[in-house]
């Protein structure tokens, strides 16, 4: 049992040790749910209705033709989300408060009772005055953020689904390695087919519920992360 802490500490440095040596891989193409929307597509009959007559006219309307709308519209057509966020806030506050309170509560006669009194007490004490309060309070609080992104990114993106009310469900991945780094690129949300342009374009900020994360993985960005320990001892300690 005394063995176990050490090889769990083996094995994960020899899992760091194949990732400084070896570049990580890459996610396969095929494992995705794009490639699945691809394999099984919508019905057929969705993408093209032509007549006869379109299908042997010059100019008929089917998306090959050089007239043809070529927008994606059904499960596992691709199109293109161009991603391009350049969002600044500053918000500041500040805020002063001060308050000071003074009682006082004295019986220098009382029917002649704090006369009577006096001797008795003890050197020092009176009862003028009997009770005699102060307070005073001050707080102030600065605060400030400042956030500035920017990000400009063109993504692919394949149709996984098409909801009964005309919606289409939209997922998108990229990764790009150089060296040993990774670099991942990973849209998804809900789209409109009207907001589709004619180029087979769409803005981020036309996708419902959008989820974008552009991150990655290698030697780099695990060397910018602290270690096991130091986030172990993160969790549970209390100062």
């Amino acid at each position: 049992m005394r063995t176990l802490p050490f090889l769990i500490l083996l094995l994960s440095a020899c899992s760091g040790l194949k990732n400084a040596i070896e570049p990580p891989n890459l996610t396969p193409a095929s494992q995705g749910a794009e490639m699945q929307a691809m394999v099984s597509p919508g019905q057929v009959g969705q993408v093209d209705r032509r007549s006869v007559m379109d299908a042997a006219s010059l100019w008929s309307s089917g998306r090959q033709s050089l007239l043809g709308d070529r927008r994606a519209v059904v499960r596992g057509d691709i199109l293109t989300v161009t991603i391009e966020i350049d969002d600044k806030a500053e918000f500041s506050n500040s805020s002063t408060r001060k308050r000071a309170g003074s009682d006082s509560l004295a019986i220098p006669s009382l029917l002649g009772l704090p006369q009577r009194i006096a001797p008795i007490l003890p050197e020092g004490a009176t009862l003028d005055p009997a009770v005699s309060t102060s307070s005073s309070s001050t707080s102030s609080g600065d605060g400030s953020v400042r956030r500035k992104e920017k990000l400009t990114l063109r993504v692919a993106a394949t149709i996984i689904d098409v909801l009964p009310n005309g919606v289409l469900y939209i997922e998108g991945s990229q990764e790009v390695r150089v060296n040993f780094e990774i670099r991942e690129l990973l849209v998804a949300g809900y789209i409109r087919p009207e907001d589709i342009s004619r180029q087979n374009e769409i803005t981020y900020d036309k996708i419902a519920s959008a989820r974008i994360s552009y991150g990655g993985r290698g030697s780099i960005s695990d060397a910018q992360q602290p270690r096991y320990g130091q986030r172990f001892l993160d969790k549970i300690l209390p100062f």
